[in-house]
């Protein structure tokens, strides 16, 4: 009859268990065992909060139609759209109406650079500035008269 290796040593299977099992009452193991679920934690959330950051454009375009008819209204958009925290770039074009935008997601959103031109009196896409802020233009700026519109075609 052979014996087996944990029999030559003179160790039972009861104690090849015992050896093998891990004693959870004893802190120290506890103390590894929560350090390293604590460091997985970790890892995942600065992975995660990492991921959600990046999503973010720092040089986000986009383009919105805003009415105006001359120079000074011009720069009275341009000058509304850099004033906003987060606007790197505002350019507004004067035959096409358009204005042309980067700016930082992480800082700002589309919504409140539109606010901020309307609050300047200019119509944007198809919110209308309110009447109070439309009528503070400088009369030659009154884009929403037609007669106007006409004088400065020429």
């Amino acid at each position: 009859m052979k014996l087996c290796h944990c029999e030559k040593r003179g160790t039972s299977d009861e104690a090849i268990l015992k050896m093998n099992s891990i004693d959870l009452s004893t802190p120290s193991i506890l103390i590894k065992l929560n350090y390293n679920f604590m460091r997985k934690l970790v890892l995942i959330l600065t992975f995660t909060i990492t991921s959600l950051t990046f999503a973010q454009n720092k040089n986000a375009k986009a383009s919105l139609r805003v009415d105006g008819i001359c120079m000074m209204c011009k720069e009275r958009i341009e000058k509304a759209a850099i004033k906003t925290k987060g606007v790197k770039f505002a350019q507004w074009n004067l035959k096409t109406h358009k204005l042309n935008l980067i700016y930082d997601e992480r800082k700002t959103i589309l919504d409140t650079i539109k606010s901020n031109i309307l609050a300047v009196g200019h119509d944007v896409a198809e919110l209308k500035a309110s009447d109070e802020a439309y009528n503070a233009v400088h009369p030659c700026c009154k884009y929403r008269d037609e007669a106007l519109n006409e004088t400065h075609k020429n």
